[in-house]
């Protein structure tokens, strides 16, 4: 096996220890994908999280040839990711085009892509970093770790959900490791962690239980550590959450009830010379534009009159209010000789007290299979069909900007998951002061949304600034720009939050390089990994 003369001396005194994981290392790899995942919200065990990691890292560096290599990253991917992304299943649960159960078929086939990224990595540190010992493989596996992610970020269109920081984060009302992310990243973070687990593997083989014991304090300290106080903002804000559940969401019967349900909500208190007021994801069911053919309009609440539904929306806000609401947008073209809707755009816009419409934002990160259905031509014959109910799929949009609201600041929006996309939630060259995140989670079960407003604060901490989450059943939260949850609305509640949106913070590191700090993280593991397999080379030949 390569490398033994360098690990016989640590290991021989482990004993039965590490004879089964070596014995059984695909049963093993599965395990510890499996114990990994549990330091994701909402049961956040970060501890056993981080042990698994460890000895994960420290079975692929025992791994007997490439080949074993790749499929044990490819298992441990399988299983964390399959725990990560049950909610996933849920979503079926609210379609009926398709059978529910395939939902618990469809979480495990994402999975087995996803952890191809992850099988790439152990593959890469194995060819790298095989014939040292653990801390230098340790190292070239967290350059690799963040080289996996931030791949699986964006090839075929990308899946960010779930990167490995996310376990490691904190309680929502304390910055924890969102301390540290503005010099990071995510997925530097990810990659940095993930060599710190095995580092600490090779320290407690070699029985350095004190600079162990000193890391995991420093570890629980850098997580829990009180958040103390944030500074305050000026612009008034009112965030609603009107709690519409997924099962009467689509219903016509109940869209004027949701309407009033909403707008009661959102009126003003008392008297306020500016208000900023933020409806989720499909809070309006209505078409707000003109120049759509009448029939989409007979369908509406407002009496198939969209100036009217402008008008009532804008009595409901109130004077010096400005809303901020998910919607929907057509794309008017001929079908079967008339004109007719042939897509739709999932779009945030703003809507005045007088009526009036603003610039709207469209989403670019589309929902695979959500939101369009990919080779519908191929896959719609033998029965699949998108999970939200439609015949022709969403647009992207061009990706993220910034707007300008006049009195109620620059506003940047990331609807639904886009959020979850380290370094793609901002326009770079034009920084707003806040990011506006409207979601529907009510699709997501019990994981889902927990896992998603993480994700948010995340975005907040990386780019220093405040992230407002309205979403139709919760979480809802006013997030500072150090990532700590101010004040939320929990799940499956009817309420509404009047505060004031948190200032910005100063242009972080992250915010003005992107992912090119993730570059120089990833390039700084692996030249201390080549570094130290250089210098235990040395030390070897030393002493043979």
């Amino acid at each position: 096996m390569h490398g033994l003369s360098s690990r016989t001396k640590d290991e021989a005194s482990q004993g039965n220890a590490v004879a089964w994981p070596l014995r059984h290392p695909r049963w093993s790899s599965l395990l510890l994908g499996g114990l990994a995942a549990l330091g994701f919200q909402p049961l956040h065990l970060w501890p056993v999280a981080l042990a698994a990691m460890g000895a994960f890292v420290w079975l692929a560096w025992r791994s007997a040839s490439g080949k074993v290599a790749f499929l044990n990253g490819w298992l441990f991917g399988v299983a964390l990711f399959t725990v990560t992304n049950n909610w996933i299943a849920t979503a079926f649960t609210y379609q009926a085009n398709m059978p529910a159960v395939l939902g618990w078929a469809a979480v495990p086939l994402l999975s087995c892509y996803l952890a191809v990224w992850p099988a790439f990595a152990t593959l890469a540190a194995w060819l790298i970093a095989r014939r040292g010992g653990l801390t230098p493989f340790a190292l070239a596996f967290g350059a690799c770790w963040i080289a996996a992610e931030w791949f699986r970020s964006w090839v075929f269109t990308g899946y960010a959900w779930g990167p490995f920081s996310l376990a490691i984060l904190g309680p929502w009302d304390r910055p924890g490791f969102g301390r540290i992310l503005p010099y990071l990243g995510t997925y530097a973070l990810s990659g940095l962690l993930v060599a710190l687990c095995g580092i600490l593997v090779a320290l407690l083989m070699r029985r350095r239980f004190l600079p162990v014991g000193a890391i995991c304090i420093a570890l629980a300290a850098m997580v829990y550590w009180p958040a103390g106080a944030g500074r305050q903002g000026a612009l008034p804000l009112t965030l609603v959450q009107p709690n519409f559940q997924q099962a009467e969401m689509d219903d016509p019967a109940l869209y004027e009830e949701q309407f009033q349900r909403i707008g009661g909500l959102s009126l003003p208190g008392r008297q306020l010379d500016r208000r900023l007021v933020l409806w989720p994801e499909s809070g309006v069911p209505d078409y707000l534009r003109d120049g759509y053919p009448q029939r989409y309009y007979d369908m509406m609440t407002a009496g198939g009159d969209p100036a009217f539904a402008r008008f009532r929306i804008g009595k409901v806000i109130g004077e010096g209010s400005l809303l901020l609401t998910g919607t929907q947008d057509l794309e008017i073209g001929m079908r079967d000789g008339r004109a007719a809707a042939v897509g739709a755009y999932n779009v945030v816009t703003p809507i005045s007290a007088d009526g009036t419409l603003g610039e709207r934002y469209a989403k670019a990160h589309l929902v695979p299979y959500g939101e369009y259905l990919p080779m519908r031509g191929l896959l719609e014959p033998v029965g699949l069909s998108r999970l939200v109910p439609g015949a022709f799929d969403f647009i992207p949009g061009a990706g993220p900007r910034t707007i300008d609201l006049g009195p109620w600041g620059k506003v940047g929006t990331q609807i639904c998951y886009e959020i979850v996309f380290s370094g793609e939630v901002t326009e770079r060259a034009n920084r707003p002061d806040y990011i506006f995140n409207p979601s529907n989670d009510g699709w997501f079960g019990e994981f889902g949304p927990p896992q998603h407003l993480a994700q948010a604060r995340m975005r907040a901490a990386e780019e220093g600034l405040p992230v407002l989450r309205a979403t139709t059943t919760g979480i809802s939260a006013v997030i500072d720009a150090r990532g700590v949850v101010r004040e939320y609305i929990g799940r499956n509640a009817a309420a509404r939050i009047d505060t004031l949106v948190p200032p910005a913070a100063a242009t972080t590191p992250f915010a003005q390089l992107g992912h090119w700090l993730t570059l120089i993280w990833g390039t700084v593991l692996m030249a201390a990994s080549l570094v130290a397999l250089r210098l235990m080379g040395r030390y070897q030949s030393r002493n043979t």
